[in-house]
């Protein structure tokens, strides 16, 4: 597997197995555990996707370790601004059932989204989220969010 250095040091695996649209949580946890099976150790699934548990299911059966795993979950919109965001990443960790997460995004930036990146800056500094980002953007100005965070390398 080949990764890629990210700029806080973190190794994410460039390919990587989406969940997205795989409703039936039998079938997304066979799907995931197939897919670790032949040698995926990057998971993206989201908030929306209603399949995190399904996710952390498969991860669990296959039994590797955690540190095998890089894991990425997004944040939904009407989960955004810093305590619904708190929350919704806790839920999200408890879903996936794992201690922390590599890389958790904004799925798109709209609401709060800058209560919810400080939410998310502050799960980095106490080692829960490894990573975290903009999954989808539209047309705003997204210097000023980029301006006011406080870890954010670019």
């Amino acid at each position: 597997m080949e990764f890629l250095t990210l700029n806080n040091g973190v190794n994410m695996p460039i390919l990587g197995f989406g969940v997205y649209q795989i409703h039936d949580p039998e079938e997304c946890e066979r799907c995931v555990f197939d897919a670790i099976s032949v040698g995926y150790r990057s998971i993206d699934t989201a908030q929306v996707y209603q399949n995190e548990e399904a996710v952390g299911r498969a991860i669990k059966k296959s039994r590797l370790p955690r540190e095998d795993f890089f894991v990425t979950t997004k944040v939904w919109i009407s989960n955004a601004g810093y305590d619904k965001a708190m929350a919704s990443i806790q839920e999200s960790m408890n879903k996936l059932q794992l201690d922390y997460l590599d890389l958790v995004l904004i799925h798109q930036p709209l609401n709060d989204y800058y209560g919810t990146y400080r939410a998310m800056e502050e799960l980095y500094k106490e080692g829960k989220i490894r990573r975290s980002g903009l999954a989808t953007s539209i047309r705003t100005d997204m210097s000023i969010w980029w301006n006011s965070a406080k870890w954010c390398q670019l």
